[in-house]
C-alpha cells in the first residue's frame, strides 16, 4: 500500500495501534465474562481493564518479541504482560490465536465497509444529480463503439445509477456475514472456553456470533466480501471507460475538469488528458486481484491452518483502501464533469439521420413490406450516407419501393429525436423511485 492512494481515515483502520487496541479489546472483554462466569478473580479482570485501557502498545516492542517467539499473538501477550503485570496470567484463559485474530479483522472489514458504504452514497448522489441535470439532454448511443440510435446523457448516468446502487445492497450484505465473532478454543469446540464469553464479546464489539468456528470463521464469508469489493471496482471502471471513451478528440462530448494551472503533459502543451478515469481503471484493477485469492482462501485444511493470513494482511488493506481512494475519486469526477450538449447534438447528426434507420424498417413493415425486404430498401438507402456519398432522407425520398409504400412526409416524421426519447420518464420513474 502507497499513502499515494490511501485516506487516513481507511488507512487508520489498518494500522498496527488500531490492530493492537482491539486485540487488548477482544481479550479484555473476554475476561470480564470469565470474571463473571468465576474462572479468574473479577480483581483481575478489573487490572486488565485498567492498565490497558490507556495503555500505549508499542509495535517495535512487539516485533522485537516475536522475532524470538516467532508468534504474533504470544508476542502481543507478553507485551501485555509487561503493561499489565502478574493478573496479565489470566488473559486469554481458553482462548486460541485465531479467536483474537479473525475476531479483529471481522471488526476492521466491518469498519472498513462503513467508510466504503458512505462513499456509495456520495458516488450515488453524484450520478442521481447529474442524471437529473442531463435528463433529456440527447446524445447518440452506441454499440459496438457505433453509433445506434438516440438516447440521453441522463438515461446513460441512470444506468450507471442503477448498477452502483446494486453494488451498494451487495456491499451491505457483505458487511452483514462478515460482522461476526468467534471465541471458541481450539479446534471451535468450546471445551476450555464458555459459549457466553463468545456471546459477550460479540455484543461488546458490535458483532454477530460464528455458529461453526471450527478454530477460524469460514473463509466464505471473507470471499463473498471481496467479491463484492471486485464487482463494485468492475463498476467504477466500467463508467471510468465510458468517460474516457466520451472525452477523446473526435467525440469530446464530457470531459474531466482541468483545473487553472494544471498541465496535462510535459511535452505536448496543449494536452488536457482524461488522467483521473485512467487512474480509475487501474485501481479497480487492484480491487479485482484481491478476489481470487480470497476465493482460494475457502478451503482451508481440516479446522484450521494458516495459508489465509499472508493473504488477508495484504488484500484487506490493499482491496479497501484502494476503493475507499476510487470510490472518492470517481464522485469528485462526476460532480465536476463537464458536459458539452452542443457536441453531444453535432455527433448525433454527424451520419445525415441513420440513427434513424430503425424507425424507417419498422414503418415499412406496417405498410404491408416484408421485414426481409423493408431491410434491404433500407439498407441500401443507409450505405451511401455511410459512405458519405447523399443525404439517407434524400435516398429514401428517391427510392421508388420506399415511397410507393411511405409519403415524404411520413418519411420525415421518422426523423423526429423526441420519438425515442419518449420514455424517458419511465425510466427514471424506475430508477429514482423516491
Amino acid at each position: 500500500m502507497i499513502p499515494r492512494y490511501a485516506r487516513p481515515e481507511m488507512t487508520a483502520i489498518w494500522s498496527p495501534d488500531t490492530k493492537y487496541r482491539i486485540w487488548f479489546e477482544i481479550e479484555a472483554y473476554a475476561a470480564d465474562r470469565m470474571a463473571e462466569l468465576g474462572v479468574i478473580p473479577k480483581e483481575a479482570a478489573a487490572t486488565i481493564w485498567e492498565k490497558g485501557r490507556n495503555a500505549k502498545f508499542s509495535a517495535e516492542r512487539i516485533d522485537e518479541i516475536e522475532r524470538e517467539v516467532k508468534h504474533d499473538v504470544i508476542a502481543f501477550l507478553t507485551h501485555l504482560s509487561e503493561l499489565v503485570g502478574p493478573e496479565a496470567r489470566f488473559v486469554h484463559q481458553g482462548m486460541t490465536s485465531s479467536d483474537v485474530l479473525d475476531t479483529c479483522l471481522s471488526v476492521q472489514m466491518t469498519r472498513a465497509c462503513d467508510i466504503l458504504l458512505k462513499d456509495m452514497d456520495r458516488v450515488l448522489a453524484a450520478l442521481k444529480a447529474r442524471a437529473l441535470e442531463h435528463k433529456n439532454t440527447v446524445c447518440v448511443g452506441r454499440s459496438h463503439g457505433i453509433h445506434a440510435e438516440p438516447t440521453t446523457f441522463g438515461v446513460k448516468l441512470a444506468g450507471f445509477y442503477a448498477e452502483f446502487e446494486r453494488g451498494k445492497r451487495r456491499l451491505e450484505v457483505a458487511r452483514e456475514e462478515i460482522a461476526v465473532c468467534a471465541i471458541s478454543g481450539a479446534v471451535g469446540t468450546f471445551a476450555n472456553v464458555d459459549p457466553s464469553v463468545e456471546t459477550y464479546v460479540a455484543d461488546k464489539m458490535g458483532l454477530e456470533i460464528e455458529p461453526v468456528s471450527t478454530q477460524v470463521i469460514p473463509r466464505d464469508r471473507h470471499a463473498a466480501y471481496f467479491a463484492a469489493l471486485g464487482i463494485i471496482a468492475s463498476s467504477i471502471e466500467r463508467l471510468a471507460t465510458e468517460i474516457r471513451h466520451l472525452q477523446r478528440s473526435e467525440v469530446l462530448e464530457v470531459e474531466e475538469y482541468f483545473s487553472k494551472g494544471q498541465k496535462g503533459s510535459s511535452a505536448m502543451p496543449h494536452k488536457r488528458n482524461p488522467i483521473l478515469t485512467e487512474n480509475l481503471t487501474g485501481l479497480a484493477r487492484l480491487v479485482r486481484m484481491c478476489v481470487v485469492p480470497a476465493m482460494e482462501n475457502v478451503a482451508l485444511w481440516h479446522e484450521r491452518d494458516i495459508s489465509h493470513s499472508s493473504v488477508e494482511r495484504g488484500i484487506g488493506p490493499d482491496a479497501t483502501i484502494h476503493l475507499d481512494f476510487a470510490l472518492n475519486r470517481l464522485a469528485g469526477v462526476m460532480e465536476k464533469l463537464l458536459v458539452y450538449p452542443e457536441r453531444m447534438q453535432e455527433n448525433l447528426d454527424q451520419l445525415g439521420g441513420l440513427v434513424f434507420s430503425q424507425r424507417v424498417l419498422l414503418a415499412l413493415t406496417q405498410a404491408g413490406v416484408s421485414r426481409e425486404d423493408s431491410y434491404s430498401w433500407v439498407q441500401r438507402n443507409a450505405m451511401p450516407a455511410w459512405r458519405g456519398e447523399s443525404p439517407f432522407l434524400d435516398n429514401l425520398k428517391a427510392d421508388k419501393d420506399v415511397a410507393s409504400k411511405l409519403k415524404p412526409s411520413e418519411i420525415e416524421a421518422l426523423f423526429d429525436v423526441s420519438y425515442h426519447t419518449k420514455n424517458v420518464d419511465v425510466i427514471f420513474d424506475r430508477v429514482f423511485k423516491d
